[in-house]
């Protein structure tokens, strides 16, 4: 079994830090929808200003809110403003890895939905792994590569 991204809210927006509250993020229960996240799941947080990385658990704020509060200890990672990756996981047999097309929802800055995008893996007549991202017409996107030094 392999550890495989199943979902990402990429960009959001941290709009409050709460050190008092008992843990977890609050989270718009439309914004986890759209990326498959459930409540009480488990996530991985990274700040995108300051490189902090977490782990907490979901649970769901008020609907068409699009809160994203940092709640008791991980509000020490994370200011109002942050914009923030979280992202959810399942475990997968290989096997499996070509069925499975995680959904990854951006964000403006005040929390709007930008963009649904899908990641996609596939196997090519050599039986390689290849990586497509699409966006919601099941357009292929470019994939960052490295840049010629010439």
């Amino acid at each position: 079994m392999r550890k495989i991204v199943a979902g990402k809210l990429h960009g959001i927006h941290v709009t409050e830090a709460n050190l008092n509250y008992h843990g977890s993020i609050t989270l718009d229960p439309d914004h986890c929808e759209a990326a498959g996240i459930l409540p009480m799941e488990f996530v991985e947080i990274w700040n995108k200003n300051s490189g902090a990385r977490i782990s907490t658990y979901v649970i769901l704020g008020e609907r068409g809110s699009r809160c994203c509060i940092l709640n008791g200890a991980a509000a020490r990672t994370c200011q109002p403003g942050d914009p923030i990756i979280v992202c959810n996981s399942i475990y997968l047999n290989e096997a499996h890895i070509t069925a499975l097309k995680p959904r990854i929802v951006t964000f403006d800055q005040d929390n709007h939905i930008r963009e649904r995008l899908s990641y996609s893996v596939d196997l090519d007549a050599c039986g390689r792994y290849s990586f497509s991202i699409h966006d919601e017409a099941n357009e292929a996107l470019a994939i960052p590569a490295l840049v010629s030094r010439a």
